[in-house]
């Protein structure tokens, strides 16, 4: 457990701490001379069981608050430390106002000094004391009445400080490691180190470890928890890294940093929150009021943008989103404080909800159902609440990681809220089943419409049909969605379209009498060298487009390759054609054999050969050197076989049922549902 004092400038921190522990946290020569602390001080006591309490204090100065800041994120206990002679002061007050907008609710009070004043003044004080934590979680906090110079009360508040420590359970240890660096040093010998207060989980001896927001990679050569040399550090302690890499010196990190595991590291920049402003702010807070923003153990620049038309009062809570100057390693959860730019006055604080705030439509109804979501309290309700709400798509390595969220902890997660999964090349989404379902149907039912529509068409791209699915989606989230019921087998994904696994190909009316009056020109005598498209339509008479149009269409389910440009061969000549190249082979010397030698066997020219020649090249079928090719033996036959089966397949001479459609009528197209039903147009 880490104890973190708090209190007014000259009200004994740390001399009550020295009392405490036998250390002067006080280590700068500045801060001996002039009598105050300036900086984070460190101590440590013993506790039961070998366990070690480590204190944190904190400068009570009003000009120093930025580095009490520094240090109080991470403090598991409050020591709030009043002196009987002054009573509540003004930075008593800030203090504690910082204390609980951190979110801190376990602690103690020590009555200082309590050898330079009378009873009745204790007395006193001790009501002014009850008056601060009337209604608060400290209000049943004890009052140690103590003195560090005639030792009066040490022993009754260090007791109750190792029964705290007893029953202390810290939260996030199954998580990813951080730790907030407030100090960075080099040693003689051993290089630099790096301390502060782990945040969640733990760190071993020889780990990887990244520095962030720089992104600095390092490995952890040695560790000291609370002042003793140990294997691993965990939550609930201060922590001396020595960390070793490229470029790791004390100048590369320091105080701000958070040093972590590589999958916590993603700084953020804009980040909506959840925002107290403290009851004693003179005005409300504005849209985009300028502010120092502190986290952990950094401050940066930042403005607030509202997300509620009203501003918020003093004494309110409201959204906001926080758009920083430069981006900061957090998680979500993570408590923060808002100072003016001056940095005289403490002006509220909160907790933060998303790290990846919209920086447009920031205030709509949609993003307001998400907030909602986002600001529940266990990430179980808030993950199945943002399943429920537009845009229905959860990224769930961003929200593990955003959560620092360490294996078992997101194992536990997924195993509590039912859901259907989408991933595909670095997208891992999840869906609500009842979306996800719903999503389903809207692919098929769409394909259905589109196959019904064009009969002739093997079905529509990806990216057309994921931006027609119901609920509607972003396009990127939509395709991952297809490809997912792609990879599922709801529906197929063949030469660049999509389509319902029991389409088969089929011409409207016009086009198949068109097709009937050029697949003569492709077959019989012309099978090994079919005219060219321009030629059909010249012969035919019809234009060259709709020829064209005919023949890519008849490419496209499988009954004609278009071998060249404008070059379309019917499938079983091509298998034909691929036996005679293997009898060619088989004759030649070697399996060797020539353009000029196929082109004789076929009565061909020798454009067309070649033609076809590298049509086999292409596929694998022949392997050419120089002006010579031979076969692969071990694809002709399955070729001519796949050939044959597909001619088979994609025989299209006898269409089935004809309906009428206005003036035009479509040959029926039978598609097939993945819960087996089928339907016909």
């Amino acid at each position: 457990m880490i104890v973190g004092t708090a209190g007014h400038i000259d009200h004994g921190k740390t001399a009550l701490v020295k009392a405490l522990t036998g250390i002067d946290a006080d280590r700068l020569r500045e801060e001996k001379a002039r009598g105050i602390t300036i900086d984070l001080g460190f101590a440590y006591m013993p506790a039961a069981e070998g366990d070690i309490l480590g204190f944190v204090d904190v400068p009570g100065h009003d000009r120093f608050v930025r580095n009490m800041l520094a240090g109080a994120t991470g403090i598991d206990f409050v020591l709030l430390t009043i002196a009987a002679d002054d009573g509540v002061m003004p930075q008593t007050r800030e203090h504690f106002d910082i204390v609980r907008l951190l979110g801190l609710e376990r602690g103690v009070v020590a009555l200082t000094k309590c050898d330079l004043v009378a009873p009745e003044r204790r007395e006193e004080v001790i009501g002014e004391i009850e008056a601060l934590l009337a209604g608060t979680p400290f209000a049943a906090a004890p009052v140690f009445p103590v003195s560090a110079v005639t030792g009066e009360g040490i022993e009754a508040l260090r007791a109750a400080l190792v029964e705290a420590a007893g029953s202390f359970a810290p939260a996030g240890g199954q998580g990813l490691f951080r730790l907030a660096v407030d100090r960075s040093f080099s040693l003689q010998g051993v290089g630099t180190v790096v301390t502060g207060a782990v945040l969640s989980g733990s760190v071993r001896i020889d780990d990887a470890v990244t520095v962030s927001p720089s992104g600095l990679q390092a490995r952890v050569r040695s560790i000291h928890a609370q002042n003793r040399r140990v294997q691993t550090g965990r939550v609930g302690e201060r922590c001396a890294l020595n960390l070793v890499g490229d470029g790791i010196s004390p100048h590369a990190v320091g105080r701000g940093d958070v040093a972590l595991a590589a999958a916590a590291h993603a700084p953020a920049s804009r980040i909506d929150a959840q925002l107290r402003l403290l009851a004693s702010e003179p005005r409300p807070l504005q849209h985009w009021t300028p502010v120092r923003l502190h986290h952990a153990a950094s401050e940066t620049g930042a403005r607030i943008a509202l997300l509620q038309e009203a501003p918020i009062a003093p004494g309110e809570d409201g959204r906001v989103q926080l758009v920083l100057d430069e981006p900061i390693a957090a998680a979500v959860g993570d408590r923060f404080i808002i100072r003016d730019t001056s940095g005289s006055r403490t002006m509220g604080g909160g907790r933060l909800v998303d790290l990846r705030g919209p920086q447009r439509r920031r205030r709509t109804p949609e993003r307001r159902a998400q907030l909602d979501a986002l600001s529940l309290p266990e990430p179980a309700s808030v993950l199945a609440a943002l399943l429920d709400c537009p845009p229905h798509a959860v990224d769930i390595a961003g929200f593990i990681r955003d959560r620092a969220m360490g294996a078992q902890e997101a194992e536990a997660l997924l195993a509590a809220v039912p859901h259907a999964r989408a991933a595909h090349g670095g997208d891992d989404l999840l869906f609500s089943p009842d979306v996800w379902a719903k999503l389903s149907s809207s692919a098929c039912a769409t394909l259905d419409a589109y196959h019904r529509a064009h009969p002739q068409l093997l079905g529509p791209g990806i990216a057309w049909l994921a931006g027609r699915l119901e609920p509607r989606l972003r396009v990127k989230t939509g395709t991952v969605v297809i490809r997912a019921l792609i990879a599922d087998g709801t529906l197929l994904f063949q030469g660049g379209a999509v389509r319902l696994p029991g389409h088969r190909l089929a011409l409207d009316a016009r086009d198949h009498r068109l097709w009937q009056r050029l697949a003569p020109h492709l077959s019989g005598e012309n099978r090994f060298r079919p005219p060219q498209a321009r030629e059909c339509a010249k012969s035919l008479g019809e234009r060259e487009a709709e020829v064209r149009r005919v023949l890519k269409a008849m490419a496209r389910q499988g009954s004609v390759i278009e071998v060249a440009p404008d070059r379309f061969f019917l499938r079983p000549a091509l298998g034909e054609m691929a036996g005679i190249a293997a009898d060619v082979a088989g004759s030649a010397e070697d399996g060797w054999f020539s353009a000029a030698q196929f082109r004789d066997r076929l009565n061909n020219g020798r454009k067309v050969a070649i033609e076809l020649l590298e049509h086999f090249d292409r596929i694998g079928l022949t392997v050419r050197r120089g002006d010579l090719r031979r076969i692969a033996a071990n694809r002709v036959d399955d070729y001519v076989r796949q050939e044959d089966k597909q001619a088979r397949q994609t025989d299209m001479a006898a269409p089935a049922d004809r309906v009428g459609e206005g003036n035009r009528s479509r040959w029926s197209v039978r598609t097939s549902n993945p819960g087996g039903a089928v339907s016909r147009s």
